[in-house]
């Protein structure tokens, strides 16, 4: 999976708003200096994350962004999916399945691929704004070969941004 540079300023502003859930709006130039993120490309994040219905934007002197829902109800696969499109390193998990059946020669190879993505997606889909910002989001508990271990708390697991392994 390949998150881009702008699902990953979604997130953090994301995130920003769900630190100040109950705080009310808070500005683009708030978010964008406490998150260290270009203004201008900001907004059209937010933009396409409130026609989503993810976030609300208020009027006025105390106006600015605010989330539409509890960060608790908001999960990271919403807005992944949003930015940056399927989870899948193919354009859906339909596509892996068919090519599971009709490419004998490579099943192994799709299968693994399905695997990654079900893996991906049931963390994401099961990690919420809440989670991150009070620190237990969900960890893998699966070691090398399947045996399981301890949950760490906090840890952060790199990324693929752009091309280029995240810190």
């Amino acid at each position: 999976m390949k998150i881009s540079q702008k699902g990953l300023y979604a997130l953090q502003a994301m995130m920003m708003l769900a630190r100040h859930h109950h705080q009310g709006a808070i500005k683009i130039r708030e978010i964008a200096y406490e998150e260290d993120l270009p203004e201008k490309f900001l907004e059209l994040i937010l933009l396409e994350l409130k026609n989503a219905r993810m976030v609300e934007s208020v009027r006025g002197a105390k106006g600015g962004y605010q989330l539409r829902r509890d960060p608790a109800e908001i999960r990271l696969s919403e807005i992944m999916r949003l930015i940056d499109g399927p989870l899948a390193p193919f354009a859906d998990a339909e596509q892996l399945r068919v090519l599971i059946d009709r490419d004998l020669p490579h099943r192994a190879l799709y299968q693994v691929f399905l695997d990654v993505r079900d893996a991906a997606a049931n963390i994401l889909e099961n990690t919420t704004l809440a989670d991150l910002i009070s620190g237990t989001a969900p960890r893998s508990t699966k070691g090398k070969h399947g045996k399981k271990r301890e949950k760490e708390k906090g840890g952060v697991l790199p990324m693929v941004v752009g091309g280029q392994k995240g810190e």
